[in-house]
């Protein structure tokens, strides 16, 4: 029975240990990608960045991210109004516990790294007021907890993804301000009629109808002012 006991213990030892490396090694790659993310601001006229993040202080404590208290890993990053000037760092895919994303009223530019769609616990995307060009990644809808998400105010273009159809739980999509191109997809149709409440798209080079499909939606705010050749 004691050589059970002991037997026990050394499992229940190694387990803890593998858990306790695991987390270190998250931790690590955390860190590595917020540098990586770093790196690629040009401009940081605040000097939040350049002045803090680095080994003085604990990622965790670094400005405009927050860090889960049960496993230490990043799952917010909230740089909205730093006047930052640069790209998002595709890997930003390393922080795999990311939840909400807000680089918003910032001078963000190029295209938004297709890498964002490996986020598969991101619920809040939100990058309005900035620069990003090239068209919306299709690869956000393998994000399936999106809740929102606010690209609206940038140089995007191309059309709408078709696949957003299958964001089940998405509640707000605004994309307005853009350079977007084609028709609204009948697909958006699809979405949760009782969860989805805000769709935006003003000021784009929208055509054709408003699919029926959008109309049978309960949407609180459409806004297509400027962006589509309504029926007669």
């Amino acid at each position: 029975m004691k050589q059970l006991y002991m037997y026990l213990g050394v499992i229940i030892f190694l387990c803890s240990l593998h858990a306790i490396t695991v987390n270190a090694l998250g931790n690590v790659t955390d860190r590595l990608a917020l540098l990586k993310l770093k790196e690629c601001i040009a401009d940081d006229p605040h000097g939040i960045l350049m002045s803090t993040w680095n080994d003085s202080i604990h990622f965790c404590d670094w400005p405009g991210i927050t860090c889960s208290r049960r496993h230490g890993r990043v799952t917010a990053l909230n740089l909205r109004a730093y006047d930052l000037r640069g790209s998002i760092s595709p890997f930003i895919s390393n922080l795999t516990f990311l939840r909400f994303i807000h680089l918003g009223n910032n001078g963000y530019f190029g295209e938004i790294p297709l890498e964002v769609g490996n986020l598969k616990r991101l619920q809040h995307l939100n990058l309005t007021n900035n620069m990003s060009s090239g068209k919306i990644p299709v690869s956000l809808v393998n994000c399936s907890e999106l809740r929102s998400v606010d690209l609206a105010k940038n140089r995007l273009i191309g059309i709408i993804p078709l696949e957003f159809g299958s964001l089940t739980k998405l509640e707000t999509l605004r994309i307005s301000v853009n350079n977007l191109t084609g028709d609204i997809p009948a697909s958006l149709g699809n979405l949760s009629s009782t969860s989805f409440k805000t769709f935006s798209a003003a000021y784009n080079n929208l055509m054709g109808n408003i699919p029926d499909e959008i109309g049978r939606l309960k949407i609180c705010s459409f806004l297509q002012h400027r962006a589509i050749n309504f029926p007669v």
